[in-house]
């Protein structure tokens, strides 16, 4: 399978030193995203349960017309710490070119550093499909057809 091209641009204030995403295991499907705060915030921040921030990475995407990336939580922090992303998976679409933030909640009992370097997310790379909407006074019959919420059963 070919690799998609993501160019990746450091902003003004980056840390250089901080490792761009990378994939940790040969069958990983998401990148490891860094935080990379700015100078004046280098200690990082402190999330008491139930607070969120923006996380900076540092970068800035271009992103090929036809896909996205999407930004999802890392399962040890969620698991371990309860960190995860409120907005799951965020969207970054081809045509944004301002900084990568990251959207993290600590949805965990206890305070949770984030620091200066901290894998704080994965970022998956996937094809957009371009849909067509079509108003219809008719839609075609289903087994399911309007239920909703728990319709399907409970096992």
């Amino acid at each position: 399978m070919a690799a998609v091209p993501i160019k990746l641009k450091w902003l003004d204030d980056a840390d250089r030193g901080v490792a761009l995403p990378s994939y940790e295991t040969a069958g990983a499907a998401g990148a490891d995203v860094r935080a990379n705060f700015p100078p004046n915030q280098r200690d990082g921040v402190t999330l008491v349960p139930g607070a969120r921030a923006l996380i900076p990475t540092g970068l800035a995407l271009e992103i090929p017309a036809g896909f996205e990336v999407q930004m999802r939580p890392r399962s040890g922090l969620a698991l371990k710490h309860g960190i995860t992303l409120p907005n799951s998976p965020g969207t970054i679409d081809s045509d944004y070119r301002g900084p990568l933030g990251v959207i993290v909640l600590n949805a965990g009992p206890e305070v949770v550093e984030i620091s200066h370097g901290m894998r704080i997310a994965q970022m998956v790379v996937a094809p957009v499909v371009v849909a067509e909407f079509q108003l219809d006074q008719e839609l075609s019959e289903t087994s399911r057809g309007a239920g909703g919420f728990g319709s399907t059963g409970v096992s």
